[in-house]
């Protein structure tokens, strides 16, 4: 797959996931060697979501890491741009909410939700730090943040695996398992470009979240990301302030 399949539009993403959703959550297991139940453990315990709580989750898919965090009794929007996916996912979690639409432009209030998190969808987005803004706009102050997404494994003889696993094995138990394999071809060269840990960490940082921090799961390969949306006012006041002075320094200058 060439630099400029890695550049594709919303549309042609979504359609690709389209045509894997009625196996997805299957072959995700294979693919991960069990892995992925774990992560959505890991995921729902770092959101830690309470009784009465409004919680996004972004690139829901078929709903699955969804309807894990209603187990305590919080409201849950399952938020995906993949018809096919939601499809699937309202077929599946008849009384699960379900919206299809853009992370780039939520639509959604501001000061909305308790708690925002995106797994494994973060890199699928055009803009990535556009999305972490709109994640931050739509939390109450306070509120919390959690990604989990695939990283770098950071002891080097375990890249060099991995790597090779992405590279060799993966294709071919995507062949077996999947309807799509142009899909996870995608996935292997979205994981390849992603940047690190630490270079995550730095955008979620970057858009206005505090308490910034991660930790690996399964040696790196992937990591849980977490951030707060500061309560105080100043704070809030001074986020604002500089977001607002980046948009006006962006916008072109036009000629007289």
């Amino acid at each position: 797959m060439t630099k400029a399949d890695m550049q594709k539009q919303p549309d042609e993403v979504a359609n690709m996931f389209d045509g894997v959703a009625k196996h997805y959550d299957r072959t995700n297991n294979v693919l991960s060697a069990g892995n992925a139940p774990i992560w959505r453990f890991a995921t729902v315990r770092a959101i830690n979501p309470q009784p009465g709580e409004r919680i996004l989750d972004i690139a829901a898919g078929t709903g699955t890491s969804s309807v894990a965090l209603t187990k305590t009794g919080a409201t849950v929007v399952a938020f995906d741009f993949s018809p096919g996916m939601i499809a699937e996912g309202r077929r599946r979690h008849p009384d699960l909410e379900f919206v299809e639409g853009n992370a780039e432009h939520l639509p959604f209030g501001d000061n909305e939700f308790d708690a925002v998190t995106i797994s494994f969808g973060l890199r699928n987005i055009n803009d990535p730090k556009a999305a972490l803004a709109e994640m931050y706009r739509v939390l109450k102050p306070g509120g919390r943040l959690v990604i989990c997404e695939f990283s770098k494994p950071p002891l080097a003889l375990l890249r060099v695996g991995y790597n090779a696993y992405l590279k060799y094995v993966m294709p071919v138990v995507a062949g077996a398992t999947s309807s799509n394999t142009a899909a996870y071809d995608y996935l292997e060269e979205s994981i390849r470009a992603w940047p690190d840990q630490g270079e995550l960490s730095r955008w979620i940082r970057g858009v206005g979240f505090t308490r910034v921090a991660w930790r690996n799961l399964t040696a790196g390969v992937v990591a849980l990301h977490r951030g707060r949306k500061p309560e105080d006012a100043t704070v809030l006041a001074s986020v604002a302030k500089r977001k607002k002075s980046a948009t006006t320094r962006s916008i072109p200058v036009q000629p007289q």
